[in-house]
């Protein structure tokens, strides 16, 4: 892996990933490691792990302050996430971030007990970000090429709360990075 682009990610995580993660009681490095270490425990692809790990990426690069969803306003974290991350590594870690707030969505709207899960700042963006999918929204999320990813890294997403867990340090997930960089 560049040492720049390691310095980058450090820089991030290590200097800007401190700050609460919404309303929980972790953090967002924190929360990052668990959905990291939750997908590599599932036998997720080395993007997959990547992608869990660095899904909250938008919100730390943003010049928005912090939780600009009590205030009314979708950061669209995923979107300016996605971008960045795209064009350092390949679309399956860029895409399954660009598309884990619709999945979001699609579980709310094709699983009755799935919203029952949200977290209560998850269930407050959620209309920030457009509720519940329409039918034809739907079908063009299921049409995407990454959403299945998508779906397995929103549920790694929520279950990343814990604030006891006990995960692999940052530069454990690192080792995936040459391996789904952009050539």
């Amino acid at each position: 892996m560049s040492d720049t682009l390691r310095q980058e990610l450090l820089e991030i995580f290590a200097g800007r990933a401190t700050r609460r993660y919404g309303l929980s009681d972790v953090n967002q490095l924190q929360h990052a490691l668990q959905a990291a270490a939750l997908a590599e425990a599932d036998g997720a692809s080395p993007a997959t792990v990547l992608a869990s790990l660095l899904h909250d990426v938008g919100h730390m690069i943003h010049g928005l302050g912090e939780d600009p969803a009590a205030r009314g306003v979708d950061d669209v974290h995923e979107q300016r996430g996605a971008d960045w991350l795209a064009e350092r590594f390949s679309p399956e870690v860029s895409e399954p971030v660009r598309l884990h707030v619709a999945a979001k969505r699609y579980l709310c709207s094709v699983e009755s007990d799935y919203f029952g899960k949200l977290a209560p700042d998850s269930v407050r963006s959620l209309t920030l970000q457009g509720g519940l999918m329409s039918p034809e929204e739907v079908e063009t999320f299921r049409a995407h090429p990454q959403h299945a990813e998508a779906v397995r890294l929103r549920r790694y997403d929520e279950d990343a709360k814990d604030p006891h867990a006990r995960t692999p340090d940052f530069d454990h997930f690192l080792r995936h990075v040459d391996g789904c960089r952009l050539p």
